[in-house]
């Protein structure tokens, strides 16, 4: 079985009066049996990048290649792929089990082969006992696992999901990701997943690739993105509560929310203080959230800082406490391209920056 795409794609779509580019220059590929999420902001094009994969859009450059063919040109049946819309786009009036053998009858399969298929796909998804049941009769997290047997019975190369889980509550959220991902481990297909949300992209991908207004602004894994962002939007898009950033000459200094702590808390050694005037606590799942403003090392700045329950320093609104964040946790970014920028002393001492 094919598991590897390859992609190199540039599309252009028409605004009002004007051409405009979609994806710009995007170069990207999967490894075989990788999970590997497309996340950013709506509008970045991420789903049109996941449609061109799929050959519902036509790239105007470039070329997109699965398992080393390039497939610009092809329909979307001819692919090797599966895509599973957000709206899980199921008929209403079939059950689950015509869902789930849909396209295997435009295929003209055999009724016998047909039938195993779906039988596999359903117990793989643990929905056997739903395959009488027409869609309204399920719940969301139901639909889902109908759909993803849909896809999964035509043994594609590469599994295109666009923002499957969007429809759930959050609790079901939750659980439909745990899902998808012991599912994805187990068939092992290569899977392409469109999300906006950052812990959907932290919790599945094997590695993520960031999108901004059509361009690919970071790829790696969960942990290199967050620790080592490649900018500043992904160094704000990636956390929550996002990176701080405080200006310092021609240079930003950022330092994630729970690096900002009571001086006293902080490892002993080299360490770089940076004063905090509380403004306002927040109490958010056993953690606090403190908001105020540094001094110290660059202008004046509101920042975030982001204390465990096991740092139970007494902080008051309205005073100065004493904070500080050890060295190698500062990141450097050019003040205005944002890009990453080389290390420099910070109180006296040589401090990590771009690796």
């Amino acid at each position: 079985m094919v598991k590897t795409f390859d992609g190199h794609v540039r599309a252009r779509r028409r605004g009002r009066g004007d051409r405009v580019r979609a994806l710009d220059g995007v170069d990207l590929a999967a490894e075989p049996g990788e999970y590997l999420v497309l996340l950013g902001p709506s509008g970045c094009g991420k789903t049109t990048l996941l449609r061109t994969i799929a050959g519902l859009e036509q790239p105007t450059e470039g070329e997109v290649l699965i398992g080393g063919h390039v497939v610009n040109g092809l329909p979307p049946r001819v692919r090797q792929v599966a895509m599973v819309f957000q709206s899980y786009a199921l008929y209403p009036h079939k059950t689950v089990r015509d869902n789930i053998v849909f396209p295997l009858r435009a295929e003209r399969m055999a009724r016998d082969e047909r039938e195993r298929k779906a039988a596999w796909a359903a117990d793989l998804l643990d929905i056997g006992p739903l395959m009488g049941r027409k869609p309204r009769q399920l719940s969301g997290g139901e639909r889902q696992r109908v759909a993803l047997a849909r896809a999964l019975v035509r043994e594609p190369a590469v599994f295109l999901l666009d923002e499957p889980l969007s429809n759930l509550d959050a609790k079901m959220r939750a659980t439909a990701r745990d899902e998808l991902k012991r599912f994805q481990e187990r068939v092992g297909t290569t899977t392409i997943y469109v999300t906006h949300d950052q812990a959907e992209a932290m919790g599945l991908g094997d590695r993520i690739a960031v999108l901004e207004r059509g361009r690919v602004r970071q790829v790696g894994t969960p942990q290199e993105v967050y620790d080592d962002p490649a900018d500043t939007f992904v160094a704000t898009f990636i956390g929550s509560p996002p990176m701080n950033l405080v200006r310092r000459d021609d240079l930003l200094v950022g330092f994630r929310p729970e690096h900002l702590l009571p001086e006293e808390v902080v490892p002993s050694g080299e360490r770089v203080a940076m004063p905090l005037r509380v403004e306002r606590m927040e109490y958010l799942s056993g953690d606090r959230h403190v908001y105020g403003t540094v001094s110290g090392i660059g202008e004046e700045t509101r920042v975030i800082a982001r204390l465990p329950a096991t740092v139970t320093t007494p902080l008051v609104a309205g005073e100065e406490h004493r904070f500080a964040v050890e060295p190698h946790r500062l990141r450097f970014f050019d003040a205005e391209e944002g890009t990453r920028a080389p290390a420099v002393p910070v109180d006296g001492g040589p401090i990590g920056g771009a690796r």
